[in-house]
């Protein structure tokens, strides 16, 4: 997709998935535009003096404030929503602001796009909306129905909305990659436990989703991304080979194995090459929608980290650490 003139707004700018989209968009299309809506006026300085402020523009705001979200949204072509809480203990002491941020913030993104006229709108979610087991996920799949259902209301409009959905990144802030440094740093590593899984992508890989996306959607999709598993003792062993182990035990809202893709989402979703798609189970803003072409999946197909076909190798881990 060429964005060469585009005008991009990217809530949760300041954020890892939001540096690396705008050093590739930069990079890729110099004329374009970004918009970073984000809270943290440290971390925007700090993204002025490391790319400049040619291409960005810099949005003090909060997803929580409806009429600064419709302010940043005008004259927009394209929303790229990055901005969440994403701590799972924060959001379980503090549920009514994670359903500010994730839930209520996401309608107001959808909102103001909606009523901006932006044509295109991409929301990142997560594999923890999938069956969520703690107040984060939950609040993830809350904003993904609302994203794509969001497309009911622009029906007489040129706003269309889709998610993209993935695994743990690497090396992002929060992931368990900086906690392992600081345990191999101290000679020690604790693991949760051993069966552990989890799907695992890089930076560059969400940033080529979020393209993607763009590219193909229609309105209403969840994209998936064709990602390998790694399991997390391998993920120990990578980054402190030999070091003792302790095993602490699974802590609270945390699974065992992550799933992108259930059974029951799988009656309506496709294999599309490089990505698996979801589609809307209720379309009521097209007569007839043009989906990416794909196969349809298996009858009881599962996307689950432990049943991937794809598992990454102990030095494969080990190359992708930042």
């Amino acid at each position: 997709m060429d964005l060469s003139d585009a005008t991009i707004l990217l809530t949760g700018g300041t954020g890892s998935f939001g540096t690396a989209f705008i050093d590739r968009v930069s990079t890729a299309w110099p004329a374009s535009t970004i918009r970073i809506y984000s809270r943290d006026e440290l971390k925007q300085s700090q993204l002025a003096a490391r790319f400049g402020d040619r291409q960005l523009r810099f949005f003090i705001g909060d997803v929580r404030d409806r009429s600064r979200m419709a302010r940043a949204a005008q004259g927009a072509d394209i929303v790229i929503h990055a901005a969440a809480m994403k701590q799972v203990p924060a959001c379980e002491y503090n549920p009514f602001e994670a359903v500010r941020t994730n839930v209520l913030g996401g309608q107001h993104v959808v909102d103001a796009a909606i009523d901006a006229g932006v044509e295109r709108v991409v929301a990142l979610s997560t594999d923890k909306a999938v069956n969520p087991v703690n107040l984060y996920g939950a609040t993830k799949l809350c904003a993904e129905k609302i994203f794509v259902q969001g497309n009911a209301y622009a029906a007489q409009s040129r706003t269309r909305l889709a998610c993209v959905r993935y695994g743990n990144v690497v090396g992002s802030r929060g992931s368990v990659v900086p906690v392992f440094r600081e345990q191999a740093a101290a000679g020690r590593l604790m693991i949760t436990d051993e069966r552990m899984t989890r799907f695992w992508i890089t930076l560059p890989q969400a940033v080529d989703l979020v393209l993607y996306a763009l590219e193909h959607m229609t309105g209403g999709e969840v994209f998936i991304p064709k990602i390998p598993s790694m399991r997390v003792v391998d993920l120990a062993e990578a980054m402190g080979p030999g070091l003792p182990r302790e095993i602490t035990g699974i802590r609270p809202g945390e699974k065992v194995h992550e799933v992108l893709i259930t059974a029951d989402e799988s009656r309506h979703a496709i294999d599309a090459g490089q990505v698996f798609v979801v589609l809307p189970e209720h379309p009521w803003w097209e007569a007839h929608p043009r989906w990416v072409d794909g196969k349809p999946l298996a009858d009881g197909f599962v996307y689950s980290s432990e049943l991937n076909d794809e598992w990454l190798t102990i030095d494969q881990l080990a190359d992708m650490l930042p």
